[in-house]
């Protein structure tokens, strides 16, 4: 196995992203290292870094800034919120079209308002690949394909949220203790 192919293959959006103190742009054109768009004239990568973004739910935000992709994020996006932020790395992570999309308590940090927005963008970029996600919240999986509950390591349930919750077992328990509403699966 090609370990390099494999990275290729997947995209990773974490908690708390990790931003260099750089533009927009080159915190986003960051996620075609090491792949062969890397190599594409400026121009071009600049449109994927639009398209990536536009597809992200982060261009509306990025065009009202004043130097709208030229805009400096900070010492490690410490300009902008969290949801902007989430929004820059999932684009980042879009940019070079992977396979797999890894999504890692994505919108675990967030306020309600941002989560939204958050969640938004990931269930955009999640309908042309296969996402994985890691969450304790269950609001972020509920409209998942298949959900898999693991405990100490183990696959105790699977099934879509209706599915889980109709079992009465122990993601239903989590439902309740999160008070989700179970009609919308």
């Amino acid at each position: 196995l090609n370990l390099q192919w494999l990275r290729r293959q997947i995209g990773l959006v974490q908690q708390e992203p990790v931003l260099f103190s750089d533009t927009i742009y080159h915190n986003i054109v960051h996620g075609l290292y090491g792949t062969p768009m890397n190599d594409l004239p400026e121009a071009e990568k600049r449109e994927l870094v639009r398209q990536a973004c536009v597809e992200a739910f982060a261009d509306d935000f990025i065009q009202e800034l004043p130097q709208k992709y030229e805009t400096k994020v900070g010492d490690r996006g410490a300009l902008l919120s969290g949801g902007q932020k989430q929004r820059i790395a999932i684009a980042r992570s879009i940019i070079s079209n992977p396979e797999i999309l890894l999504l890692d308590e994505a919108t675990s940090a967030l306020d309600p308002t941002a989560e939204r927005k958050v969640q938004a963008s990931l269930d955009n970029v999640s309908k042309s690949r296969t996402t994985i996600v890691i969450a304790h919240k269950l609001s972020t999986v509920q409209k998942a394909d298949k959900i898999v509950v693991l405990s100490r390591g183990q696959v105790i349930e699977q099934g879509s949220h209706q599915q889980l919750v109709d079992l009465g077992g122990a993601y239903s328990d989590l439902v309740n203790a999160q008070k989700l509403q179970t009609g919308n699966a």
